[in-house]
């Protein structure tokens, strides 16, 4: 019962959240791209919610139509990884041979560079920019789901069904909708689940480095970049799109993290038997 409490009071937190970055345009009282210098810094105020920036915009405008940006990038990359990683996963632990050398051998050598590390190298070679930046995380976070993946298919591959399937003369195609995707698809989507705030950060992270979205969009990350030279003057600017990262992550996290444990019941357990085993 107080699971499912849990999972409805963060639930209805996630469709606020989307529902605000999609109505964004519509609720926020200033245009977020509107200029005007004779009203920069000004403090958090009636006027100004957040306060202004360096230019005169209105950051609480600029936080409430970034929310668009961050979290819908952020849910079209972790679909592309759900779908991108399980599919090539399902294919190397299926079919094995060298389709399993060949993709499981690229993911080793992806997993072998820390993932930031790497996905501002990739950024770095394709421009910044939105569309490269989740390039170079997709190309860095597939290999996660292709490992876990191709693990819950070769634990049914050699099954009795299998064979006889494979026997009666059913097609490749036909074996892997009705039995490999089925088997691993809801695991696969309580990481995916699990794993948006974390991509959340490193999405975030890449425009902060200056690797993906470029002004005058606004995005969380980004904004957090240019706040960061008026931290001691100005701090809102800093405080208030850090504050819309650290609470859009925390109710995914904790989302994913319900969706987890109604789907396996013996999750929280495990987790706590790893935690005893540590210390």
């Amino acid at each position: 019962m107080k699971k499912n409490t849990r999972f409805a009071v963060l639930s209805i937190l996630v469709f606020l959240i989307l529902a605000v970055a999609f109505l964004a345009d519509k609720i926020v009282p200033y245009d977020p791209l509107s200029a005007s210098l004779s009203d920069a810094f000004q403090a958090p105020g009636k006027d100004h919610y957040f306060g202004t920036d360096a230019l005169g915009r209105d950051v609480f405008s600029r936080v409430i139509c970034g929310a668009t940006t961050s979290v819908y990038s952020v849910l079209i990359l972790v679909a592309v990884i759900l779908v991108v990683g399980t599919f090539l996963g399902i294919i190397a632990g299926y079919f094995g041979g060298v389709a399993d050398a060949v993709i499981m051998r690229v993911g080793d050598m992806m997993i072998a560079f820390p993932d930031l590390i790497l996905a501002m190298a990739i950024a770095g070679i394709l421009g910044p920019s939105l569309k490269n930046s989740m390039i170079a995380i997709a190309a860095v976070s597939w290999t996660r789901y292709a490992r876990l993946s191709r693990s819950l298919v070769l634990k049914i591959r050699n099954r009795t069904y299998i064979s006889a399937a494979e026997i009666s003369g059913s097609r490749h195609s036909r074996i892997l909708m009705r039995y490999m995707l089925p088997n691993a698809l809801p695991t696969m989507i309580i990481t995916a689940a699990t794993d948006i705030g974390t991509i959340m950060l490193s999405l975030a992270s890449l425009s902060f480095l200056g690797f993906g979205i470029q002004p005058p969009t606004p995005e969380w990350g980004y904004m957090l970049s240019e706040g960061r030279t008026y931290i001691l003057s100005s701090p809102w600017l800093l405080f208030c799109p850090g504050l819309a990262v650290f609470i859009t992550v925390v109710i995914f996290n904790l989302w994913g993290d319900c969706i987890r444990d109604m789907i396996d019941p013996n999750a929280t357990e495990k987790r706590r038997k790893k935690r005893r085993k540590r210390r």
